[in-house]
């Protein structure tokens, strides 16, 4: 890559989780990493800087809007890796990552949209893998304690044998207005989203001896999970298959299972009841603005809402021979860790000696173990419970 003004950009800084990235970048990005804050505000970047304190008095300011192509392509040109928290993403996403394919910039995001992260691969797979750029989507908690969690666990079994794995996600917190409107989109669009995740598997060559699936489960309660479980369709169990499907590593046939825990069966079926009443009012464009205008992007919890956050994600293995339980946990799932996995999947992208690899990745198959050691010294952690 030609040298670059700066090693990370920060595109959305004015935003809520934004923010947080800015102010984590701040306080823990690598010593002598260059970085800029970018978005549409002057004023509003001048406010987000002034907050970080007079040591970053002289840090850079881009000035870039979704809807000035040339600003676009001047923000990714300007660095070596931009990190976009500018949502939803299937609304205000797509300028920003061709400009990063065209411009052979690396690219990260937090979006858990998958018609988004299909019609990417669908746009931009084959222009980044020529122009060396690394489109790695899903950097935050969709979907790095799972992906990461899985290659973690999977790097403690035999090599050469099925592998078959169980995840069981424990979250307590609550969401910002950007996640809640993403999350409205994401319902509205299902139709439109499974016929792009249909064209993407037309295209996308899967031609091997290795067998990767996903098992959906059903409810059911599970004493080592904590209660009662449901099966959880999220772009995350995506993720985790297609690290299995890019890695040997995973094996010659690997199964993979993704459920959240509920804890009571009254909580389970008030949950399915909600989602599937969220799922309806999303489909008519009336009663979808009536959703959207319950919260409002830019808001999110409180510092101490997010002290009394924590997740914790139980993963179960079975080999020939050979059972193992491990756990990938931390604090606030939605933000503070969110914005610590995005800038630390930045900064390893920006520094770190890493796999010769361009294109559409998964954080597990661009980044994967470097990834995984930054995580664990900034307080995430990675652990065997059981073998």
């Amino acid at each position: 890559m030609p040298d670059r003004d700066h090693d990370i950009v920060l595109f959305g800084a004015t935003g809520f989780t934004g923010a947080l990235t800015a102010q984590y970048l701040a306080e823990h990005a690598d010593a002598g990493t260059r970085w800029a804050l970018a978005g549409r505000s002057p004023s509003k970047l001048e406010a987000v800087r002034a907050g970080l304190g007079p040591g970053h008095a002289d840090l850079p300011l881009l000035q870039a809007d979704i809807g000035d192509a040339a600003s676009m392509r001047h923000l990714a040109e300007s660095g070596r890796v931009v990190i976009s928290t500018v949502g939803p993403y299937i609304n205000y996403g797509e300028p920003l990552v061709a400009a990063c394919a065209a411009a052979g910039t690396d690219y990260v995001d937090l979006t858990g949209e998958p018609e988004f992260v299909d019609q990417m691969w669908l746009r931009y797979h084959e222009q980044a893998e020529a122009s060396g750029a690394r489109l790695v989507h899903s950097c935050g908690f969709d979907s790095i304690p799972y992906d990461l969690g899985v290659l973690f666990t999977v790097a403690q079994l035999p090599e050469g044998v099925p592998i078959s794995i169980e995840g069981f996600v424990r979250v307590g917190g609550t969401f910002s207005g950007g996640t809640y409107h993403s999350a409205v989109h994401i319902m509205g669009r299902l139709r439109q989203g499974m016929r792009v995740a249909r064209e993407r598997r037309q295209r996308e060559s899967r031609a091997s001896e290795r067998r990767v699936r996903g098992m959906a489960g059903r409810p059911h309660h599970d004493r080592q999970a904590g209660g009662w479980v449901v099966p959880f369709p999220t772009i995350d169990p995506q993720t985790v298959l297609r690290s299995a499907r890019a890695l040997d590593r995973y094996g010659p046939d690997f199964t993979y299972s993704h459920y959240l825990v509920t804890g009571r069966l009254g909580t389970t079926v008030a949950l399915a009841a909600g989602a599937g009443a969220g799922v309806a009012l999303a489909q008519l464009p009336p009663t979808r603005s009536l959703l959207l205008k319950l919260k409002n992007p830019g808001e999110g919890p409180s510092p101490e809402q997010r002290a009394r956050s924590s997740f914790r994600v139980l993963f179960r293995a079975q080999a020939p021979g050979r059972q193992l339980t491990s756990e990938v946990s931390g604090g606030d799932p939605g933000y503070g860790e969110t914005s610590k996995m995005l800038a630390q999947a930045a900064l390893c992208l920006a520094h770190d000696q890493l796999p010769a690899r361009s294109g559409q990745l998964t954080p597990a198959v661009a980044m994967g173990q470097p990834l995984i050691d930054r995580l664990r010294r900034e307080g995430i952690r990675f652990e065997v419970l059981e073998q």
